[in-house]
């Protein structure tokens, strides 16, 4: 017996939540299926920090973090949680870049201020800075853990249907729609919809191999760690630094971002540096080299922390090659893809550009088309 739906969501971390929460708000019928249970650890929507960095320039991107942030503010109104805590984030190192984010955060009525040597230290004497610092004091903290809950209670208080551990064994495009294969709770069911919305991570390319004509997806297991603060009296914001030239940069495997997690420490880790991987086949142990090197980080950049005592963290990253988004739609199928490490902030204006594919509201920036230029 096959059960039809208007519109399935597959994946049910924070872009397929924040898309079912955004279609249910607009009164459409809509069934989420997430593989794994409530809370797990399997991908890149977990944990209680991420840094909401508005460090961009590029117009596209400026007006995702506007429309961000006064989402955010509307789920934590909505939802009775508190989701972004309002830090501030500081960017610092050799980025040319730094000029040009500050006059377009400005332009689109965002705070960003250029601090010396000197008054970034004053401020946040936990962290070591060589380079001017770009402030930028509408960044922050979210919080994971709560913000998918949150969306996904909001979701089915307006009638959205939240399945976890209903792993999708097979998507089929149909002449009128989708027809899925999905395994739950030890038994095999098929659902046919009018349409699919992916935000599988991970796991997309997977799926929608033989459905889609997808661009590359590299999937990475990255390991960020948290540290020990030794400086209890020391601030910490959100960063972000890039490394300059020379030997003494020689051992970087990447930028470095970084944030307090409260109860758990300074969180630091490597932008995209992790070892390619099958989600299905993680170890979830971090690779000996890269630890070290994050050690020598935290003695060098982070004088608040014991870069001795860490507790290791993983996740993943699903990148494409320009490190820019997929939201596009293909027939059928809505596709929300490839965020690169860097998508968590722009998680609500992320479900409202895939809900308005989905309903034929709007469409999605060029930028993040699937057949865009040098993608393959």
């Amino acid at each position: 017996m096959t059960t039809s739906l208007d519109t399935v969501v597959i994946g049910g971390g924070a872009m397929g939540s924040a898309t079912a929460w955004a279609l249910a708000r607009r009164g459409r019928d809509v069934t989420l299926l997430e593989q794994f249970g409530r809370g797990h650890r399997n991908g890149a929507s977990h944990g209680t920090t991420r840094n909401f960095n508005p460090g961009y320039a590029d117009p596209d991107y400026v007006a995702m973090l506007a429309e961000s942030a006064r989402a955010w503010n509307r789920l934590e109104a909505d939802s009775g949680e508190l989701l972004l805590a309002r830090t501030g984030v500081v960017n610092h190192g050799a980025d040319p870049r730094l000029p040009e984010i500050r006059s377009a955060l400005l332009a689109a009525g965002l705070r960003a201020e250029f601090l010396s040597v000197e008054e970034a230290a004053e401020r946040w004497r936990g962290i070591r800075f060589e380079t001017r610092v770009l402030h930028m004091a509408d960044g922050g903290q979210l919080n994971p853990d709560a913000a998918l809950p949150a969306m996904q209670r909001l979701a089915a208080g307006l009638g959205a249907e939240i399945r976890h551990q209903a792993r999708v064994l097979e998507l089929h495009v149909l002449d009128d729609g989708v027809r899925l294969t999905v395994e739950s709770g030890g038994r095999t069911e098929v659902l046919s919809a009018r349409q699919a919305v992916v935000t599988a991570g991970g796991w997309t390319t997977k799926l929608l191999a033989k459905v889609a004509p997808l661009p590359r997806l590299t999937v990475t297991e990255e390991q960020p760690a948290h540290f020990d603060i030794m400086d209890d009296g020391a601030r910490w914001p959100g960063f972000n630094h890039m490394p300059g030239r020379g030997d003494a940069y020689g051992y970087w495997r990447s930028p470095v971002y970084g944030m307090h997690t409260p109860g758990e420490g300074i969180k630091a880790g490597w932008h995209g540096a992790g070892p390619v991987v099958d989600p299905d086949r993680r170890t979830f142990a971090p690779e000996p080299g890269q630890r070290a090197a994050l050690q020598r980080y935290a003695r060098e950049w982070l004088p608040g922390v014991d870069a001795d005592s860490l507790t290791d963290i993983s996740c993943t990253y699903t990148t494409t090659a320009d490190e820019n988004f997929i939201l596009d739609r293909i027939g059928p199928v809505v596709i929300g893809a490839g965020f690169s490490g860097h998508g968590f902030k722009f998680t609500p204006a992320v479900g409202r550009i895939l809900a308005d594919l989905a309903t034929g509201d709007g469409g999605a920036p060029a930028i993040f088309s699937a057949s865009r230029p040098g993608l393959r």
